[in-house]
């Protein structure tokens, strides 16, 4: 069983950047493929970056390309999302995931592991 804990979110003005980090808990992390996911009030909650086991390949949605860095720390089982050029419409609460299957990209049914979720606002 991993659980994951988010921590970065904040309130930043459009144009700004936060870090999100997401604290796993076991030894085998590196193992899991690892997603960050976000949930905009009146919206389905998608997966916005991945991050898969091996190789290190990341996979970014269309909204957040370029904006959007997702890294991961296997020794110290932590995954980090930078974001810069933060818009108001990424506003949303996001989370961290996690999935030991086979690596499912950017579709949430890939990964059975679900942090509690971080707040990040972005004022205009």
């Amino acid at each position: 069983q991993v659980q994951l804990v988010e921590s970065g979110g904040g309130l930043v003005q459009a144009g700004g950047s936060l870090r999100l980090s997401c604290a796993a808990s076991g030894r085998t992390f590196g193992w899991y493929h690892v997603g960050w996911a976000r949930q905009a009030p009146g919206k389905e909650r998608e997966l916005v970056a991945t991050i898969r086991a091996s190789g290190g390949v990341t996979v970014y949605a269309d909204s957040v390309k370029g904006r959007f860095t997702i890294t991961r720390d296997n020794a110290k089982s932590t995954v980090f999302l930078q974001m810069i050029g933060l818009r108001p419409e990424d506003t949303a609460v996001y989370y961290c995931a996690a999935g030991s299957g086979t690596w499912t990209s950017l579709r949430a049914n890939g990964y059975e592991h679900w942090g509690q979720g971080t707040q990040v606002t972005v004022a205009s």
